[in-house]
């Protein structure tokens, strides 16, 4: 690849998951900074142009097209380079899950975020903003639990192989409710994630781009 991808996105941001990935694929890119979550016009006028959506990761191709989705561009980047097992191929037995899980964590936990980052999107009260937050962290919760009670992890969520699905549920996993949260509803996925912060190869990145400060772990009730 002789041109880097450009990547819009946030340090401790769902574009984590993607840098993540091109790190251990060893590929070159750039990150412009956008965090979609803030109103500052500047940032929305940056993010608006790659993603109509304003909405974070945005991976700009050496071909200059643009893939969003974080779910996509994982499994994209993944099947794009098969010799990194960062997925399953297309005839691997492991594939349907694989396939599953990504959407899985796309949909039914990502997606609340969109409203979290911002209640008001949805809520105009304070009273009503807050009742969508605690019912929002309780649903987050039971969907990594439902998760959960489905997978049978060894080192991994779906074997003894990384893929970018341990890369998604490691770095969602550190969103609100937070660490702590997961530990408790997701026992046997607890393991992994703590493996993959613990990569030796992804080390130096995360403390670039998503650092475990003091109390990252701590858990929230919002």
């Amino acid at each position: 690849m002789d041109k880097a991808f450009t990547l819009y996105g946030a340090q401790g941001s769902g574009s984590v998951l993607v840098e993540a990935t091109l790190t251990l694929l060893g590929l070159p890119y750039e990150v412009i900074d956008a965090p979609a979550w803030e109103k500052d016009p500047g940032v929305q006028a940056t993010i608006g142009r790659v993603n109509p959506m304003r909405q974070i990761p945005a991976l700009v191709l050496s071909g200059g097209e643009i893939m969003t989705e974080s779910a996509a561009i994982l499994t994209w980047l993944a099947d794009s380079h098969p010799g990194s097992g960062l997925s399953p191929g297309l005839d691997d037995a492991k594939r349907p899950a694989f396939l599953r899980w990504m959407s899985f964590v796309s949909a039914s936990i990502y997606a609340h975020y969109w409203l979290r980052d911002d209640p008001s999107r949805l809520a105009k009260t304070g009273e009503a903003q807050d009742y969508l937050l605690r019912r929002s962290t309780q649903r987050i919760a039971d969907c990594w639990a439902m998760m959960d009670a489905q997978v049978s992890p060894g080192r991994y969520i779906l074997g003894d192989t990384l893929t970018v699905l341990d890369l998604y549920v490691t770095v969602v996993s550190r969103f609100r409710p937070r660490r702590q949260r997961f530990y408790a509803v997701a026992p046997k996925m607890a393991a992994v994630v703590r493996r993959v912060d613990e990569d030796p190869r992804l080390t130096a990145f995360w403390a670039e781009r998503y650092p475990f400060d003091d109390g990252w772990d701590e858990a929230s009730e919002v």
